[in-house]
């Protein structure tokens, strides 16, 4: 007997993860479903989402959104890649860029030629080779022209920097306007059903009941269904991630409009840098057991680009995942799902793929446990494949200039991990798995960018004469070079396309 659809859906908790949530799932579902979002404005949201990956373009494509629009509504800028500034070595700096490097040259993949040329000491470093790297260093930036086909100018990738409160009300007016339902208030008890325990229905300060069929936890690291009702359980990674706060404060903007976000490494941990177009976003992520939050203030409020707008705010976290996201007629999307903290802009993606996985295995009422289960299993592959990547940044250093630093760079790291690295140590090997976020040419910027060199590359890289390899890139480094000088600034291209009224 086949079970009774899903009709009556309860988001809890507004923010980006609530409203990308209410939002998608307004637009994917026929108007005979019913949607409600549950939110307070007492509890604050952590917000510290504003630089993404480009994967956010199809979320947006898929809504109907239109770009220029929806960066203007929430001032945002571009995003080319991450620079990285002292991560390696102090006096290191490199960029994370999105799209390609270089092209492959008989059926060889670009980094086995660079790293045949680079041990001879006659070839540029990676940023060269691309134009998502080169650019940003100059502050340029358009968007990509496809149909200049063959030129590095049609494989910009790109993403984006945003206010995240700004993109939440974007979505919460595009929910509503769909159907969405949105109440205010607080939770103060939740029903659960016998004999099975799902959850029946949340229960407000006012008094007024909201019954559902299927919930979905948006309230942030409180976990108020997932965790402090269903009791998922959580796996801590403090082990290889330490650093378990953020200090935050926007400043004005400063200096040229550059289209990457800056991560800058500190005694005890990281700093951001993101600029959106009316000011700067900045935090300093560290970690507790090496710093007071004291210092952190001082330290970010002593590296700032611009005056202070706001007083820091400190946000406490545990980095790790929820060890069961679905559990009963609960999923968990966003920072109720787990915390990874931003080094590589992962956070709204996270909840991105939590919707669109959801979709997927959207449920009858009877709750499958074989889907719940995959659900589950593709989800914390999805955390362990982000964790080791961020783990890698901390572990793949030279530096040995304070104790949180010598600690990450001599603590074990997962297998998964281990493994990575000396493939590519051994001969410059990379190698996808499955449908893991990061691809080869972000695995060989961060480890090239943080010291990790390989013993050898590809045989075939030798197959060829070195004035045909040396040709080959040079020809590389000075096209991206002149497309490069042909780009409009970020300024310039947002101001002629989607430059945001001022208040």
């Amino acid at each position: 007997m086949t079970a009774k659809p899903v009709r009556n859906i309860v988001v809890v908790g507004g923010g980006t993860a609530g409203w990308m949530t209410a939002a998608a799932f307004s637009k994917l579902l026929s108007p005979d479903y019913k949607i409600r979002l549950v939110e307070s404005d007492e509890i604050g949201i952590i917000g510290v989402g504003e630089a993404t990956i480009p994967h956010i373009k199809s979320f947006n494509t898929a809504l109907g959104i239109d770009e220029d629009e929806f960066v203007r509504a929430t001032q945002g800028s571009f995003k080319l890649g991450i620079e990285f500034v002292d991560w390696g070595a102090l006096g290191d700096r490199y960029i994370h860029g999105f799209g390609t490097i270089g092209h492959e040259l008989h059926g060889v993949p670009f980094h086995h030629y660079w790293l045949r040329m680079r041990r001879q000491g006659q070839v540029p470093e990676l940023d060269a080779f691309s134009i998502n790297t080169a650019a940003p260093l100059e502050a340029k930036f358009m968007r990509a022209r496809p149909e200049m086909t063959g030129s590095p100018l049609a494989e910009i990738a790109y993403a984006f920097h945003f206010d995240a409160s700004l993109y939440a009300r974007y979505l919460r007016r595009y929910g509503e306007q769909r159907g969405v339902i949105r109440t205010e208030g607080k939770i103060v008890q939740v029903l659960q059903r016998e004999p099975d325990g799902h959850i029946e229905a949340v229960v407000l300060e006012s008094g007024e009941r909201i019954e559902g069929d299927f919930f979905i936890d948006c309230s942030g690291t409180r976990g108020v269904l997932i965790e402090q009702v269903l009791k998922s359980g959580y796996e801590d990674w403090r082990h290889w991630l330490p650093c378990d706060r953020a200090i935050a404060v926007p400043c004005e903007s400063a200096g040229p409009l550059l289209p990457m976000t800056r991560s800058t490494a500190r005694t005890a941990g990281w700093q951001w840098r993101i600029p959106l177009q009316h000011r700067v976003g900045n935090g300093h992520v560290f970690s507790s057991q090496f710093m007071s939050e004291d210092e952190a203030a001082s330290t970010l409020l002593g590296n700032l680009g611009g005056q202070p707008l706001a007083e820091p705010r400190t946000i406490r976290y545990v980095t790790g995942r929820r060890k069961q996201c679905w559990n009963r007629n609960c999923v968990a999307v966003g920072l109720a799902s787990g915390f990874l903290e931003p080094l590589e802009s992962t956070s709204i993606h996270l909840i991105q793929t939590a919707i669109s996985r959801i979709a997927l295995f959207f449920p009858h009422t009877g709750f499958d446990a074989a889907d719940i289960a995959e659900y589950n299993a593709q989800t914390q592959l999805e955390y362990e494949r982000i964790r080791d990547f961020i783990i890698l940044h901390y572990h793949a250093t030279e530096r040995e200039d304070t104790p949180f630093w010598r600690y990450t760079r001599h603590m074990s790291v997962p297998d998964t991990l281990r493994r990575k690295i000396d493939l590519y140590r051994g001969n410059g090997r990379l190698f996808r798995e499955g449908n893991e976020l990061f691809a080869e040419l972000s695995w060989l910027q961060v480890m090239q960018g943080q010291r990790i060199e390989p013993r050898g590359y590809h045989p075939f890289a030798d197959m060829h004469p070195r004035e045909e390899v040396t040709d080959f890139l040079d020809n590389v480094a000075g096209v991206i070079r002149k497309c490069v000088a042909v780009m409009p600034t970020q300024a310039e291209f947002i101001a002629a396309h989607c430059a945001a009224t001022r208040a």
